[in-house]
């Protein structure tokens, strides 16, 4: 690239739409200059310009390489009701008329949001023709951060936890299901909102848990897997046969929150193209509706770290089980989980995973490295890798609210020095206070959160409350087969 070339880029950026509001600052513009400086000499074709929406699912368009310059100068328009969709794919508020409100106002008609790219997600796509994505923030068409987007409530929970000179490090272990794919069902009757789920058969038996012969089984998955996760600079630590039928265990080094928000949007994405390229079905569901199938968690290993001197705040000193940080942190995630559950288990089908004796959780509640236990105490005088584990969520969760949650519920217990209460030895045998127990109940506890109110803001709160309300009542409103077995016929 010359240096004329370069100064083009400098003058278009600095000249942008970002730039005037402000959405870009020297050090944004240098690292897009670069961005372009690499996509002219790659070779790639396409870019997709995505965001990760309320669902932890990434939307955006498609551009041709040549354009890229313009988009990262002035952003990307979207239409604004993208982020206004429920799991169906439905708009859930009245963007046609209702033009006051907080969350419509600024869409109303559809209108668009600006989506602002962030050039360290700028990943080529080993899987596709010449193809790239790029990740982005979406906001309003003038500029105005969108308070309930996610990229923007985890980057606001960080900076809180920032205020105290504190920073959270999580490790990820992602459980998921890959099937061969029997039939896609794509008949026109079978294209509805959402689409009829598609026919499975498993790749292998279940219940041989970390067996090397089921291991030598799913390797040629396994290793597909693990080569476009490192060639797409995830950090992957290890690949792992789960507890059931087809179902995969990967684990990722430790990251900041915001990195790891980024990389397990990429990781999902990534699993569901790459195996539907080759005739299989990736499934993040937490339970699906088959048999013998177990269900996915998704555990967050978590450690506090002083940012002034870098040590773990988690690390007991020796006579000592907790840290005075790590007893505080986890009492603040204890006292906050069940309005949390909003959002580390946002799908009517998540709570079917809180099933006592099933290595899940199903009351809130700590143990010392105990699976059974919502949070496990893995920290030890003189291990730098003191940490906790959080095994209440799915697979499904939006990482950029799940991590926030545990940012503003675990600094709410730091903030108010909050004793943690005992630990438990039998974990489904004792009086602590259930998880909830349906998505309603959730929806119910997230409302009324003081917490979430407080911290993360009123608008946040009424807007995913909406959201899920609306999920809750198709659900609701559907027919079940037990419905149907129980009084079809005794009525």
């Amino acid at each position: 690239m010359s240096a004329q070339n370069s100064s083009t880029y400098n003058k278009k950026l600095k000249g942008g739409d970002l730039a005037r509001y402000q959405l870009v600052n020297t050090q944004a513009i240098e690292a897009a200059i670069a961005l372009l400086n690499k996509v002219e000499q790659s070779g790639l074709e396409t870019i997709r310009i995505l965001f990760a929406d309320q669902h932890g699912i990434l939307r955006g368009k498609t551009i041709v390489a040549s354009a890229l310059p313009s988009v990262l100068a002035n952003g990307l328009g979207v239409p604004g009701t993208l982020l206004l969709k429920d799991t169906s794919h439905r708009t859930s508020f009245p963007v046609w008329t209702d033009t006051s409100s907080e969350h419509t106002g600024p869409l109303a008609g559809a209108a668009d949001v600006l989506l602002v790219p962030q050039p360290d997600t700028f990943r080529e796509l080993p899987w596709t023709n010449k193809s790239a994505w790029i990740f982005c923030t979406p906001v309003l068409k003038d500029g105005t951060a969108i308070d309930f987007a996610p990229r923007t409530v985890l980057q606001r929970s960080i900076e809180q936890l920032a205020a105290h000179s504190l920073q959270l490090v999580v490790g990820l272990e992602v459980e998921f299901h890959v099937f061969e794919l029997l039939d896609a069902h794509r008949e026109h009757a079978d294209t509805s909102m959402p689409g009829k789920a598609p026919l499975t058969r498993s790749l292998a038996q279940g219940y041989q848990f970390l067996t090397e012969t089921r291991y030598a089984d799913l390797e040629p998955v396994m290793d597909d897997l693990r080569h476009h996760c490192e060639k797409l600079q995830l950090p992957i630590r290890s690949m792992e046969v789960e507890m059931g039928p087809s179902q995969f265990e990967f684990t990722f080094e430790p990251a900041d929150p915001l990195t790891h928000a980024d990389n397990m949007m990429m990781f999902r994405t990534m699993v569901k193209e790459v195996c539907a390229r080759q005739g299989l079905h990736a499934s993040f569901m937490c339970r699906p509706k088959l048999d013998n199938i177990a269900s996915n968690g998704w555990h967050l290993h978590q450690s506090v770290i002083d940012t002034n001197n870098a040590n773990n705040l988690m690390m007991p000193e020796v006579g000592r089980e907790l840290s005075p940080v790590a007893g505080h942190w986890i009492a603040g995630l204890l006292a906050h989980a069940r309005e949390s559950c909003l959002l580390t288990t946002p799908t009517v089908n998540g709570y079917k995973r809180y099933q006592p004796y099933q290595l899940a959780p199903d009351s809130i509640q700590w143990g010392r490295d105990n699976r059974g236990a919502m949070i496990r105490d893995l920290t030890r005088p003189n291990d730098p890798a003191s940490r906790i584990e959080n095994r209440v969520a799915e697979t499904a969760a939006n990482p950029y609210y799940f991590f926030a949650s545990q940012i503003l519920s675990g600094l709410s217990g730091v903030e108010q020095k909050l004793p943690p209460p005992q630990a438990v030895e039998k974990p489904y045998d004792n009086n602590s206070d259930a998880l909830p127990g349906s998505l309603i109940e959730a929806i119910e506890a997230f409302s009324d959160s003081e917490l979430y109110r407080a911290k993360a803001g009123d608008g946040f709160v009424d807007y995913l409350t909406t959201l899920k309300r609306a999920e809750w009542k198709r659900y609701s409103m559907t027919v079940s087969d037990w419905e149907h077995t129980e009084y079809f016929s005794l009525f």
